[in-house]
């Protein structure tokens, strides 16, 4: 008996077991409430269902979370996400209305280039506010966050563009291996930062500049060079996210695209164990935590919650997600649970009598 309760406390201590138990009884309910959820058929060659379509969902809100998770694990913060993925979105997409042959994939492979080029050049301005002026991280990345939003809608002059070309419109909807393209992007791009981070100096050195950048930099560790290096990440990830937005509509919205897709992102980096703090980071913990954001949308359209009240359904749900992945809420209620008595006052012993 001790060594289940043992082998049971060291499992769910382990940082993954809350969060993947959430996601499990979210797809337990919803298939318990729709018995088809977790139904995946082949059509065409290619496989569909509603898993397939929450894992094609999931992929952009992946990709700006990898990225958020190295800015706030160096102790800063990346507010200028969404207005980045909608920046990237309408320069490729402003760029491929205005060619003759929308479908030349040389076209596209230039769209996606300048619009990957000018995120660079974004991103390294938050680095540089952030790393090299000192502004404070949501101040600095809030000026692109507010601006970056006019700017997309200065390329788009206000209107809706829409396109027509194939090769871009696959990287949302495309499929390969019968499934969709964006899963192995969002793929691709989780086992790239997982390369960089954890198997170099690199996710150490992160770390260390997030838990003490004082004591990393006295180390020998040049503590800005690495948060410019993670916003500029952190902008790569994000202009990814924003061709993916656009091309799954085949236009772009400078109003729309990315909208508060930066909320998001720091809810799943926080619910994967990711502290706001600095210091350690959980890469698999936030693709586990985009999921279960991205499961909980499609539950509010799968049950048939009214819009004015999924938002408060959804606040619920990441509370109770949040106080259930934090040690000292469970083990406080685990004592109550318990109910152990407190211990009794010891007495104090009488002092010994010194003989005179």
């Amino acid at each position: 008996m001790n060594d289940t309760m043992s082998r049971f406390r060291t499992m769910t201590g382990h940082r993954l077991f809350w969060p993947a138990a959430v996601l499990f009884a979210m797809l337990a309910a919803n298939t318990i409430y729709r018995p088809g959820f977790l139904s995946i058929e082949l059509k065409d060659g290619h496989l569909y269902g509603t898993p397939i379509d929450i894992l094609r969902l999931s992929a952009p809100l992946i990709l700006v979370a990898l990225g958020m998770t190295l800015v706030i694990s160096t102790g800063g913060i990346d507010l200028s996400v969404g207005s980045l993925c909608a920046i990237s979105g309408a320069i490729a997409c402003m760029y491929i209305s205005k060619q003759p042959d929308q479908n030349s994939l040389g076209v596209v492979v230039t769209a996606l280039a300048l619009a990957m080029g000018v995120s660079l050049v974004l991103g390294a301005w938050n680095g540089v506010l952030v790393a090299v002026i000192g502004i404070q991280p949501i101040i600095a990345t809030l000026i692109l966050m507010v601006a970056g939003r006019g700017l997309a809608q200065l390329i788009t002059e206000g209107q809706i563009i829409t396109i027509n070309s194939e090769p871009y419109r696959a990287i949302g909807l495309g499929h390969a291996l019968t499934l969709p393209l964006a899963i192995f992007i969002a793929l691709a791009a989780a086992l790239l930062v997982a390369a960089f981070t954890r198997r170099t100096a690199l996710g150490m050195i992160i770390e260390s500049v997030g838990g003490n950048s004082v004591a990393s930099r006295l180390a020998g560790i040049r503590s800005s060079r690495v948060i410019f290096l993670a916003y500029v990440i952190s902008a790569a990830c994000a202009a990814v996210a924003g061709f993916m937005m656009t091309a799954n509509v085949s236009s772009a919205d400078g109003n729309a695209a990315g909208l508060w897709v930066e909320l998001d992102a720091i809810l799943a980096v926080v619910i994967g164990g990711t502290s706001l703090a600095g210091g350690r980071f959980f890469l698999s913990g936030t693709i586990i935590g985009a999921l279960i954001i991205q499961t909980l949308t499609t539950t509010v359209y799968a049950m048939d919650i009214s819009p004015q009240t999924s938002l408060l359904f959804k606040a619920v749900v990441v509370i109770a997600v949040c106080l259930i992945q934090a040690p000292a809420f469970r083990a406080r209620f685990s004592r109550r649970r318990r109910n152990v008595p407190p211990p009794a006052p010891v007495a104090d012993k009488p002092k010994e009598q010194v003989p005179a």
